[in-house]
């Protein structure tokens, strides 16, 4: 039985275990949505209420305190400047664990780790992606266009160019220094035999 065992020692010694859950947290803190076991998650999710619980303090020990853990330096101002004032006014329960089902390999089971937000900022965030996704269609098309238009003027320019500059199709060109004996003519080297 597993009475007053604190936490999941997930098959890793001390350090090993610590690190994986700072890279964990600090990933989530930077994609705001991670995929992993069900058992890492339960893990990190611990850690990760807590780092956030000390970013909305926002004071400056529990910006150390979180620099302790957290591993990138612009994570931190992230976590500080963006997703604390997110759960103002929200007591507890920041992240969120959907299960997504097993693995292929080893069949482990997975889950997404993921931050909560409320409908505001889902709707916020769909509006940046349709408006990406629109600029970048009409860069697209402009490109294509330009491409077209610069394609027609070199086709213009080459059915205006004299008969006579264009070389005919099947003709050899001239060798520039074939007569002189210089680069024209392939020179071999002879080979000598050493020995018997």
């Amino acid at each position: 039985m597993r009475h007053r065992k604190d936490h999941r020692k997930l098959s890793r010694t001390f350090q090993h275990r610590r690190a994986l859950l700072r890279n964990l947290v600090t990933a989530l803190f930077q994609y705001e949505r991670i995929e992993t076991t069900v058992a890492k998650a339960k893990e990190a999710r611990r850690l990760a209420e807590r780092m956030i619980t000390f970013a909305k303090r926002g004071d400056v020990a529990a910006r150390r305190h979180v620099a302790r853990f957290v591993m990138k330096p612009d994570v931190i101002v992230k976590l500080f400047a963006t997703i604390a004032p997110w759960y103002e006014e929200r007591q507890g329960g920041y992240t969120r664990i959907i299960r997504i089902g097993r693995r292929l390999g080893d069949a482990g089971e997975t889950a997404y780790l993921e931050l909560v937000k409320s409908a505001e900022q889902k709707e916020q965030e769909r509006q940046a992606r349709i408006e990406a996704a629109e600029a970048k269609a009409l860069a697209q098309s402009g490109e294509k266009a330009a491409r077209r238009a610069k394609a027609k003027s070199e086709a213009d320019e080459s059915a205006e160019a004299p008969a006579e500059s264009r070389p005919k199709r099947g003709a050899k060109k001239e060798k520039v220094g074939a007569g002189t004996g210089g680069g024209g003519t392939k020179q071999r080297r002879t080979q000598r035999k050493v020995g018997g």
